[in-house]
């Protein structure tokens, strides 16, 4: 039956687009990204389609957003009192988030760009680079602890850990092993951020 949103009262802001945000996550979980669309999630939503297409003109803002609204963010990740601590921690949620609706929703997103070639700046503009944020409140803790020296800390060090569990996650899916999350940090984070760069 479909549902007469006139009749319903009304939502504005952010009490709208959180029935809309969870809508989305639902949609994703129950039908997968290939299942999703726009008058689904209205319905829903119980939504006007016109009130999401002038938010979102697209699905794939709507999904990103969405999904960017349910993610942990940096000041969120538990501060365990260690660098090793920490990062666990921090991975460990990062494998939770990619085994439920935005894992589904990754998934869904690159096969789309990939099949038609579209561009992933949308992806790109919309994660704003979470994994990155996330993973230098956790090395600035470890810096002021004294457990890492800020020399140490570049780029490619900060990335590599989601770096390695989006690998694992897109070659051999999910669930995402606790043990898988542990050897990423103790054999590749952990090492980098306590060993000094040098200079060939």
């Amino acid at each position: 039956m479909v549902t007469d949103h006139r009749k319903l009262p009304r939502r504005r802001g952010e009490a709208l687009n959180a029935a809309i945000y969870q809508a989305t996550l639902d949609e994703l979980a129950e039908s997968g990204y290939a299942g999703l669309t726009m008058e689904r999630v209205a319905e829903r939503a119980r939504a006007s389609k016109a009130s999401l297409y002038r938010r979102w003109p697209t699905r794939i803002e709507l999904v990103m957003e969405a999904v960017r609204d349910m993610l942990p963010t940096p000041e969120s990740t538990p501060d365990t009192g260690s660098l090793r601590g920490d990062l666990v921690a921090m991975l460990g949620q990062a494998a939770h988030v990619l085994s439920g609706p935005a894992g589904e929703a990754m998934r869904g997103l690159l096969g789309e760009a990939l099949s038609s070639g579209s561009p992933l700046s949308t992806m790109r503009r919309t994660s704003q680079g979470m994994g990155r944020k996330t993973m230098e409140e956790v090395v600035r803790r470890a810096v002021e602890r004294g457990e890492v020296d800020p020399d140490t800390v570049t780029p490619r060090r900060l990335d590599s850990g989601h770096a390695l569990l989006r690998h694992h996650f897109l070659f051999n899916g999910t669930p995402i092993p606790d043990e898988l999350v542990v050897q990423i940090v103790d054999e590749v984070l952990v090492p980098l951020l306590t060993s000094r760069i040098t200079q060939g």
